[in-house]
């Protein structure tokens, strides 16, 4: 007799597949689980009861249980559909990357509820025009590497650990800034006023980003921060960064 275990988590289908005639796979990234992997039998009949719950970026209430290899969902109801960030090229690109960054950075059934609840949040957030897209977008990266294990020292010298109140250069070997006295290689240069923003940006709470308003100029090179951190330390690098600057450009 298989022992299946039942479980109820919040959860944001990251990811789906066509399976068979008329299953579906989903990756969900859950509360209580972490990411894992569902069949879902029958979603993809028109009147099956989990069409609407297995649309990608569906932030829900799920009952799946653990078979002998996967989980199958087995209930669910809808928090919030976020099928409106699918109506605007921007958000819907975001959206992907912010999903797609989920996948490539977190293990299977490794938990992390504050990721969880950065993502829900920045999801809604995005999902208003409350808050500049990027530094949405920038913030959720700092809080990603953070708690994936690649966060940034930006307050002390990422070497010599001797405080610095700010820095020109960012150690892309040591994860940080570096003073004046340790060796500057391996890394890139960044204004000032960009790196305290950038270290700003890494300790302040998602909700709270309309605090803070940055040029063009101080985004940009806080965004080949966070890129070059996230294409180097991950298993592959999103597909959606391509997508993002062609949308930019």
């Amino acid at each position: 007799m298989i022992n299946l275990s039942i479980f109820e988590t919040k959860a944001v289908i990251i990811k789906t597949q066509d399976f068979k005639e008329n299953d579906k796979l989903v990756w969900l990234y859950t509360e209580k689980l972490g990411k894992i992997t569902a069949i879902v039998r029958g979603a993809k009949k028109s009147k099956s009861k989990f069409l609407a719950l297995t649309l990608p970026l569906c932030y829900g209430e799920y009952m799946v249980y653990k078979g002998k290899n996967l989980y199958t969902l087995q209930e669910g109801k809808i928090i919030h559909s976020f099928q409106g960030l699918l109506n605007d090229l921007y958000k819907l690109t975001y959206s992907s990357y912010l999903c797609e960054l989920i996948d490539i950075a977190c293990a299977d059934n490794e938990v992390n509820v504050e990721l969880f609840r950065n993502l829900v949040t920045t999801l809604y957030l995005l999902n208003t025009d409350a808050i500049d897209y990027e530094l949405l977008i920038r913030s959720f990266e700092l809080k990603l590497l953070r708690d994936t294990g690649y966060n940034l020292t930006l307050d002390n010298c990422s070497i010599c650990r001797k405080k610095i109140s700010s820095s020109n250069y960012i150690s892309l070997s040591y994860y940080g800034g570096i003073c004046d006295e340790c060796p500057k290689e391996h890394g890139l240069f960044i204004s000032k006023g960009a790196y305290n923003a950038l270290r700003f940006l890494k300790n302040l709470n998602v909700d709270k980003l309309y605090r803070l308003n940055l040029n063009n100029e101080m985004k940009e090179e806080i965004e080949k921060i966070t890129t070059f951190f996230i294409c180097n330390n991950y298993a592959r690098k999103p597909k959606s960064l391509d997508m993002l600057k062609f949308i930019k450009e």
